[in-house]
């Protein structure tokens, strides 16, 4: 649910922007010359000045994120942050005006806000996502005039080239721009109702049940003492073939092995070919289909 601002809070915006608005603009000079004062005797006069004379685009840029749902004057204040840590880092003698170094701060310093405000479920951790979960509602506006509800993949692929993301990163934020946040223990259905279900109840756990476990892990032993059966029927050259080369997440080349064996690659090659039919010949004495019993693929 967006955020509404309370009457007295709305009256305290309004003065703030109004006594904003009546601090004269700065020229490039005066400019200068308060941004050098600050910079090299730290003239907290000189700092006052300049960032009250640039309140007014804190206004600017906190109004185009009022839509987000968060306090209005939130979004002022950390604005002021951002306009701040201009200041500290402005370089007068690069010739850029302070307005134009100033706006980045500011907006950065709202959209951050906005980010870890906006959701209690974290969102826009990277580059890609900040960007998508600020365009994503322009771009939706641009297709088909804003008429549909759900993206289609064409859409999506639009919206990927548009900002140089993935589709699969356009789902992911799409859903959640388009879903709030809902308490787990959110009723369903008549909240009156003492044996209404809540949304917890509808999750599906994605462990395997008991009985499931059980069998796998006695599927899992099985075919192990198949496989050390079936490993009996080689010979201790062939044995430590199969183990170096098929047993080890790591396998051992085959000029690796051909050197320790004083063999060639080739012949190394030859002998594992022929092991690995014996395991199988083996394992079918054993088992009617290895394959269907996750023995061979």
């Amino acid at each position: 649910m967006a955020y509404m601002d309370t009457p007295e809070t709305q009256r305290a915006n309004r003065r703030f922007m109004k006594q904003a608005m009546t601090v004269p603009l700065l020229d490039e000079d005066r400019e200068f010359e308060l941004a050098r004062r600050w910079k090299e005797n730290r003239d907290e006069q000189a700092l006052h000045e300049l960032t009250q004379a640039y309140m007014r685009l804190v206004i600017s840029l906190a109004t185009r994120f009022r839509n987000y749902g968060l306090p209005y004057g939130d979004l002022m204040q950390e604005g002021n942050v951002g306009l701040m840590q201009a200041a500290a880092r402005f370089e007068p003698e690069r010739g850029v005006r302070f307005s134009t170094y100033a706006s980045w701060w500011i907006r950065a310093a709202i959209q951050d806000y906005i980010l870890r405000n906006w959701s209690i479920v974290r969102t826009g951790t990277t580059a890609a996502h900040k960007s998508l979960f600020f365009n994503l509602r322009r771009l939706r506006a641009l297709i088909a005039n804003g008429t549909r509800q759900n993206l289609t993949e064409e859409d999506r692929i639009f919206i990927a080239k548009r900002l140089g993301v993935g589709t699969v990163d356009v789902a992911a934020i799409d859903a959640r721009l388009m879903a709030g946040d809902r308490s787990l223990n959110t009723p369903v259905g008549d909240a009156s109702n003492e044996s209404t279900v809540e949304w917890q109840d509808l999750l599906t756990c994605e462990r395997p049940l008991p009985d499931e476990e059980v069998m796998e892990t006695h599927d899992r032993e099985q075919r192990s003492q198949w496989i050390e059966d079936a490993l009996e029927s080689l010979n201790e050259r062939e044995l430590t073939i199969i183990r170096e080369r098929r047993l080890q997440d790591n396998a051992v080349t085959l000029e690796t092995l051909g050197a320790r064996l004083g063999i060639s690659k080739e012949r190394v090659r030859q002998i594992e070919h022929a092991a690995l039919r014996k395991l199988r010949d083996a394992l079918l004495d054993k088992v009617p289909d290895p394959e269907e019993a996750g023995l061979l693929a």
